[in-house]
This record gives structure tokens, sequence and C-alpha cells, in this order.
């Protein structure tokens, strides 16, 4: 048996006891349990820190276990599904009756995905069953991306650590609410609208809000402990120095456009020109500049288009209502 074979089994084995485990995705790192253990699902919101009303995803193993845990489902939606899967792409679809309100907050839907993992596939298929699993975090918190990210967040409240190493894509599935014929993007992710759009052949909706809860939507989430601040592209250094004499430690995220720009700053990310590259290394970049003392980020936002529309997503969420210095 090698050291990964028996890290899935005991992962499973602890899923089957009601514990939880954190589980390597192409996104980012979950903290799982067994989807119809209603006591194993409200541990996940204890740990966490999570409102009880704040919807979990159920990880599935592959898109013809779909019918096992969700009714009702639009032509639309299977062809997402078999386009997509695995991958990070998160359906909304009428709850069947293996998901217990638990993991719905109460909810008559369920978000449902199968992750592009290796290790998360091998566990699912070897546990048996469908694993719910937010973010391994806690509430509101940056994502984690590393199963060390992980440790250092929750510590002992988790059962057992999958190791999966770093996260591909880096930033959360893409949420389509797909209950109707007509999909809406809920949470922009890891698949882009225009990947979406080429598959159905019409434009979607990325509404600001909406009256569907899902994860990733309080107003303040993906958060560091810093302040984020949001500014437009050409303001990044005059704010950011500004901040910094007015006795902030300021982290900045310094745009590619500014290649050979200093800054007055504690410290500076200089971000990569590729939206992918970006996605899979923004949650590492704030945690960076957490580690090293910064109390206030300044930060501009992507161009929305492609992954840049989840990055930008993840920063108006990680500012939260509060946007100036």
């Amino acid at each position: 048996m090698t050291e990964t074979t028996g890290g899935i089994e005991k992962a499973a084995a602890v899923l089957r006891a009601g514990g939880l485990v954190a589980i390597p995705t192409e996104t980012v790192y979950g903290l799982g349990a067994n989807a119809e253990d209603p006591a194993a699902v409200a541990r996940i919101f204890q740990v966490k820190g999570r409102p009880p009303s704040h919807p979990l995803i159920v990880h599935i193993g592959g898109a013809e276990q779909l019918d096992d845990w969700v009714q009702d489902v639009p032509a639309t939606a299977r062809l997402l599904a078999e386009r997509f899967w695995p991958g990070p792409l998160t359906l909304v679809l009428r709850r069947g009756p293996r998901v217990p309100l638990e993991a719905t907050g109460g909810l008559e839907t369920v978000a449902v995905r199968v992750p592009d993992h290796p290790v998360a596939l091998a566990l699912l298929s070897t546990f048996g069953g469908g694993v719910t699993a937010p973010s391994a975090n806690r509430f509101g918190a940056v994502s984690p991306t590393t199963a060390d990210d992980v440790r250092a967040e929750l510590g002992d409240s988790v059962d057992f650590v999958l190791d999966g190493g770093t996260c591909e894509v880096g930033v959360e599935s893409t949420i389509v609410d797909a209950t109707g014929e007509v999909p809406t993007i809920l949470r922009p992710g890891g698949v882009t609208r225009e990947d979406l759009e080429a598959v159905l052949g019409y434009r979607l909706m990325v509404p600001s809000t909406s009256s569907t809860r899902v994860p990733g939507q309080h107003p303040s989430h993906y958060a560091p402990r810093a302040r984020v601040v949001l500014v437009e592209p050409e303001e990044v250094v005059a704010e950011a120095e500004f901040a910094q004499e007015l006795g902030h430690r300021v982290g900045v995220f310094l745009p590619a456009t500014f290649v050979d720009a200093e800054v007055k700053a504690h410290a500076v990310v200089r971000v990569p020109g590729s939206m992918a590259a970006y996605a899979r290394g923004l949650y590492g970049f704030l945690r960076e500049l957490d580690q090293r003392g910064c109390d206030l980020i300044v930060a501009s936002l992507p161009a929305e288009k492609g992954l840049g529309l989840a990055i930008a997503n993840r920063l108006r969420r990680a500012a939260g209502p509060r946007t100036t210095v």
C-alpha cells in the first residue's frame, strides 16, 4: 500500500466514522464530511464558525451519480455536467432525498460538483458516497490552497488532512443556478463565463446580488486579517505610498503593467500577467502579506473577463463594504 493509498483509506474511514477530513481539490482544500450524516455536517459549521443557513457543496464521484443526489435535472444542467465534470463547476439543482437539510442551509436546492483532482476522486470512490466540503478555513477567511494552510488555519479541529499538493486552479468553483432552463452564474470561479457560453450558445447573467443562497456570497469573504482597499490600477502606487505615510504597514498588489515600478511600502507582491497564474497564487499572496505583518493591502481589479472575473469577485469580497484608506 502506497502512502497516498494509505492516506485515502484512512480518510475514508474517518468520514465513515463521522469525522472531518481536509480534502485537496483542483480549486482549494475542502473541509469534508459524510454528506448523509447530519451530525458530521453540523460539525463543519461548528469548526468553521459558519452560519448554519449558509449552504455547502456536495462533492460526488462522477456525473453518472447526479441523479442519486438531485431531482428534476434540466437538459442544460446535464449538458454542463457532461462538458465540465470533473472540474471547477458547481450546479445548483433541486435536492434529492439523500441530501439532509443541514447540508443545504434548509433550502430545497443543493449545490453539487465533481472535483478534478486525482486524490479527491480516489477518496470519493473509496468512500463510496457524497462529501460535503466547503473551504477548509474559518468562515470568511482566506481559502487554503495547500495542506499546510489547512493545518495553520484549523489545527486539531480537523481529524485528518489528506495532502494532495498545491491546488492547481486556486480559486473556488463557478456556481451556476441550473434549476431552470436558462442558467445563471451565482459565483464566478474556475470555469469561465466565456467557456460556459461557448457550450450553451447564449449569454449568461452574472448578477451582483442574488436571492439564492450559495457559498462565498457573504458581504465579506475570502478576507485576510489585513484590510483590503481597491483602487484603479493607475492609482495603486500613489495610494499605497500615501497609506504608508499615514503609518500603515502596507502590502501592495502591483499590477503586471508596472514591471519596473518601485513602491515605498512594507511589502510588495508583483501580480502575474497570466490570469491563470494570478488565480493560482491569489490566496497565497494574501496569506503572505498577512504573515509579513501588513495591516492594509492596496490592490486593483483585473479586467473582468476569463478568470479575471473570478479574481475580481474574490478581491471585492475580501475588501468587504469598506474600500478606502
